[in-house]
């Protein structure tokens, strides 16, 4: 079984002596390769290093002979160990990355670049108020992947926190509590995600040791105190074991498995156990040749032992998210004592302790293996799971779901991890911090130097925003070509401010051309919420939009105006004329109009000017047995007819109307272009509003279409002219 039990990294002051007693004692596992390329990296680094401590108050040296120690027992390839050991010498050499790629090789500068930018990231790291947020430790952890583009300098960062572990758990370090939750919150679920299952049972063990010593201590003590009988248990369970198996032909090797203290924690809280009915503080392991081995194995044991129900996992036939293997059962052993059993072959057992680190050495020869590519491609995905996962079809959608998230990770001034799409800008950033940041957004700072608005935004960089008192979005933020906006999110944001103060101004005009036809009435003090009314808008701020557009006319405002001064609103001018007949007595048609004189009286609409509610209404006597014709009162053709024979206009009004729709035209002008007539339909088919006619034409590159369409009142009517305007490419859109 692979263990992260070292040598002890000499103590402070370190000798030359002693430092080649440590390279001597790790460098018989390496070969030669491997080994000349560490030796050259220590030779390299510890002029730097000496008399160096960090922050911890631990020796550089110290430090870097420790991690690199850790990285051995993980079998990592030569390069990793030298940037294992270099991963500090950013702090004490200028232009470290050009010297180290022409002093070793661009993949070690590169690793070492990785992890120093990893490192000046925990610096800022999360702050305290959000240190505990479920979705900020999640975002810190995807950032430190997005941010390590070589997966092994994840691994690196991973070692170098076990040895500052065990240092501070030895040692009284400034902020001790805070480096064990980081190490508890961030760190172990990496290691856990990776598969490096011995730096995760460590970092999980000295965390609970720094953060819980009273639970720690007392897990510890209990573990210890039936360490000499429970080892004697498994040594019998073992036996038997190696017995059975032999007489079945089927190679195995069998050994006791150690139960870590911080699991035991976790399950007694989790299932609230007492120590005793913890099953496998007793447990063992059999490794065999072949997975059908693996399940005749399974057999034995069960033949052997009674199997407890409901304690089988076939991790095999169903492995975890992070590919872990094995079958898991638990038995009354001997004593009718429970005991654990894990089965599972040399090569699960192999990626089960060391991860994908089991798959790391290149192919002899070969500075590229697709296979390895592969597989740190797939960990990469692995790593953006909130939550690891047991079930196969489960797996299959994360990975999905994660292979086509595209982001990048940037840091607010109080260490808040925030996510934005690939290529996000500062203004981008601006606007998810908050809506009117990003309206006020003038400058930022990426790691505290200016860059310009349109700059693409890196892993891990702090960013920071220089905003104006007041003010608004550029409209250059709404070209594409220019690359101010990347996300969705931001560009709306920004687009809607444009229209929101369109409609500002749109509004503020319409209110002061209300407000001066008052002046001109004399009429201020009128209530402005019933006069909209009476145009049929429920809401006042339509009814100005309305006016503002030219919807509604001066001359139908005065008009209204006027005849409220006199009477009401519904008598139109004309009918203040003495020409008009007059008639004692006001009926109501068939189609809901009323009109002054006898019942039963038969109206159409003009099609002239098709009025439509509600529209300022007059009758015309016809005398070709149409009865009244009924017009708009500002219908030019009803001018005409006046003129000629004033005696048969006719007072008429809206009267109560139910479910009635009125022809009304429409003109459109617009640039042509494809889908014009089906964006247009689209608006009408929304608004359900019956397209009756239509004609449309187009010369030289500008479309004119006139639509005949049927409403129930005005309203409707200007709401969808509204809509069609605000379309792309549009000239006009307005009533015949």
């Amino acid at each position: 079984m692979v263990s992260t039990t070292v040598p002890k990294t000499p103590a402070s002051p370190i000798s030359n002596q002693e430092i080649d007693s440590w390279l001597a004692s790790v460098i018989s596992g390496l070969s030669s390769e491997d080994g000349a390329v560490l030796r050259r990296a220590l030779d390299y680094s510890l002029p730097l290093y000496t008399d160096q401590k960090l922050p911890s108050g631990e020796a550089v040296t110290r430090h870097m002979l420790g991690t690199v120690t850790i990285l051995i027992t993980l079998k990592v390839d030569g390069d990793t160990l030298a940037a294992g050991m270099l991963h500090a010498v950013a702090d004490y050499l200028n232009e470290y990355v050009k010297k180290l790629q022409v002093d070793f090789n661009p993949t070690v500068a590169h690793l070492v670049a990785g992890v120093q930018r990893i490192r000046r990231t925990q610096a800022v790291g999360i702050k305290e108020n959000a240190a505990r947020h479920g979705a900020q430790i999640e975002a810190f952890r995807k950032m430190l992947l997005a941010m390590a583009e070589d997966i092994r300098v994840v691994v690196i960062t991973l070692a170098s926190r076990v040895q500052t572990m065990r240092y501070a758990a030895a040692n009284d370090v400034p902020g001790r509590t805070e480096i064990a939750r980081r190490t508890q919150d961030i760190f172990a679920p990496l290691a856990n995600r990776l598969g490096l299952w011995q730096v995760k049972w460590e970092l999980e063990d000295l965390s609970l040791r720094m953060l819980e010593p009273v639970r720690y201590k007392k897990i510890a003590h209990l573990l210890e105190e039936t360490r000499a009988s429970r080892e004697q248990y498994i040594a019998r369970v073992v036996a038997e074991l190696q017995h059975e198996l032999q007489q079945t032909d089927i190679p195995a090797e069998v050994v006791g498995r150690p139960k870590h203290i911080y699991s035991i924690h976790k399950k007694m809280k989790h299932k609230d156990l007492d120590f005793s009915e913890i099953y496998d503080a007793r447990a063992v392991r059999i490794l065999v040749d072949d997975i059908k081995n693996c399940y005749t194995a399974l057999g034995i044991v069960h033949n052997l032992w009674t199997p407890i129900p409901k304690e089988f996992d076939d991790y095999i036939a169903k492995p975890k998210g992070n590919n872990y293997r094995s079958l898991h059962t638990a038995v009354t052993g001997p004593e009718n004592k429970v005991v654990e059993v894990q089965i599972r072959t040399h090569e699960m057992h192999r990626h089960s302790e060391l991860g994908v680190a089991a798959h790391w050495r290149y192919k002899e020869g070969t500075r590229r293996d697709a296979r390895y590519e592969e597989k740190i491609t797939w960990l990469r995905q692995i790593l953006e799971w909130k939550n690891d996962v047991s079930d196969a079809e489960e797996l299959a959608g994360h990975f999905k779901t994660a292979l086509f998230e595209d982001s990048v990770y940037v840091l607010t001034p109080q260490g808040s991890v925030i996510a934005l799409p690939k290529g996000a800008t500062p203004v981008d950033f601006a606007y998810h911090v908050h809506t009117d940041l990003g309206h006020r957004c003038r400058g930022a700072k990426v790691d505290g130097a200016i860059v310009s608005l349109y700059y693409p935004l890196q892993n891990a960089q702090q960013v920071e925003i220089i905003p104006a008192k007041q003010g608004g979005p550029s409209r250059d933020w709404l070209n594409p070509a220019l690359g101010y906006l990347k996300s969705h999110r931001a560009r709306s944001k920004a687009r809607q401010w444009f229209n929101n103060q369109q409609l500002e101004t749109t509004l503020a005009q319409g209110k002061t051309i209300v407000e001066k036809a008052l002046q001109r009435q004399g009429m201020t003090a009128i209530g402005l919420e019933k006069f909209a009314g009476k145009f049929n808008f429920a809401k006042l701020n339509d009814f100005f939009i309305a006016v503002a557009k030219g919807d509604i006319s001066n001359h139908q405002l005065e008009t209204a105006l006027s005849s409220r001064a006199e009477a009401t609103i519904t008598q139109p001018d004309l009918l203040s004329d003495k020409n008009i007949i007059a008639r004692p007595v006001s009926q109501q048609t068939d189609s809901g109009i009323l009109v002054v004189g006898v019942d039963k009286l038969l109206t159409v609409l003009a099609k002239c000017c098709k009025p439509a509610p509600p529209d300022l209404i007059v009758g015309f006597v016809s005398t070709r047995g149409r009865g009244i014709v009924i017009h708009r009162q500002d219908c030019s053709s009803l001018s005409q007819l006046s003129n000629e024979s004033a005696e048969r206009l006719v007072a008429a009004d809206w009267g109560s109307l139910h479910d009635k729709h009125y022809p009304v035209d429409v003109m459109i002008e617009a640039h042509d272009r494809q889908w014009l007539l089906r964006d247009i339909s689209d608006i009408l088919s929304r608004e359900k509003i019956n397209v009756i006619a239509i004609n449309a034409q187009s010369r030289h590159m500008r479309a004119t279409i006139k639509l005949t369409v049927e409403v129930s009142d005005i309203a409707q009517l200007y709401r969808v002219i509204g809509l069609i305007k605000g379309m792309p490419g549009m000239i006009s859109a307005a009533r015949k």
